[in-house]
C-alpha cells in the first residue's frame, strides 16, 4: 500500500512538472520567434527544464503547436496565436472582382454582393482570405453573398474599400458596385 501512495505522488508530481514545462512553453513560443524542437529544448533548459528532444515533441504535439511563417522564418505558434499569422492577401479577391460583375446592395448593417449564379462562394472566400477583414462574417448562397457588419462605420468603410478595390481591377464604377 505504501508503494501505490508513492507511485501516486511521484505521478502527481509528474503531471504537475508537465504542467508547468508545457505553460512555459506556450509563453515561449508567443513571445519569441522558437523555429526548432532543439531550440525550444535550449530555452527550456535555460529555465531550469531538464527535457529531451523527445519529451519536446510530446508537448508540441500535446498543445498542438503548428509552424507559422513570421518574417522570413518558420517559428512555433499556438493554435489561436496561428489564426493571427495567417497571410491576408487580395490576390484572389481582385482576381474574383477582375472577373465577376458583383452589384453592391445594402440592408441594414448588411451588404448584400449579387453576382451571376455559382459565384458567391468563390466571392466569399476571396473575402474572407483579403485584408478587408472587419466584417462580422460571410453566408454565401449560390449568386449572393451576405457580408454582416456590427457598426454603420464599419460597413461603410468596408464598403468604401471594395468599391474602391473593384474600382482598381475593372477601370472604373459607378460609386454602388457597378461599371
Amino acid at each position: 500500500m505504501e508503494r501505490r501512495d508513492a507511485t501516486r505522488s511521484v505521478s502527481t508530481d509528474g503531471r504537475a512538472a508537465r504542467r508547468a514545462r508545457q505553460q512555459a512553453i506556450r509563453e515561449l513560443v508567443a513571445g519569441d520567434q522558437i523555429g526548432s524542437q532543439q531550440a525550444l529544448a535550449g530555452r527550456l533548459a535555460e529555465r531550469g527544464y531538464d527535457v529531451t528532444q523527445a519529451t519536446v515533441s510530446r508537448d508540441i504535439a500535446e498543445l498542438g503547436l503548428v509552424k507559422v511563417i513570421r518574417g522570413d522564418r518558420h517559428v512555433y505558434a499556438s493554435p489561436a496565436d496561428a489564426a493571427a499569422f495567417a497571410p491576408r492577401d487580395d490576390a484572389l479577391l481582385r482576381r474574383v472582382l477582375a472577373d465577376v460583375s458583383i452589384d453592391v446592395r445594402r440592408s441594414g448593417l448588411i451588404l448584400l454582393l449579387v453576382s451571376t449564379p455559382g459565384t458567391a462562394q468563390i466571392i466569399a472566400e476571396a473575402i474572407d482570405g483579403s485584408s478587408l477583414g472587419e466584417q462580422v462574417g460571410t453566408l454565401a448562397g449560390d449568386n449572393t453573398v451576405l457580408v454582416l457588419f456590427a457598426d454603420e462605420p464599419t460597413l461603410e468603410r468596408w464598403r468604401g474599400r471594395l468599391l474602391e478595390l473593384q474600382a482598381t481591377v475593372r477601370g472604373g464604377s459607378d460609386g454602388n458596385g457597378r461599371r
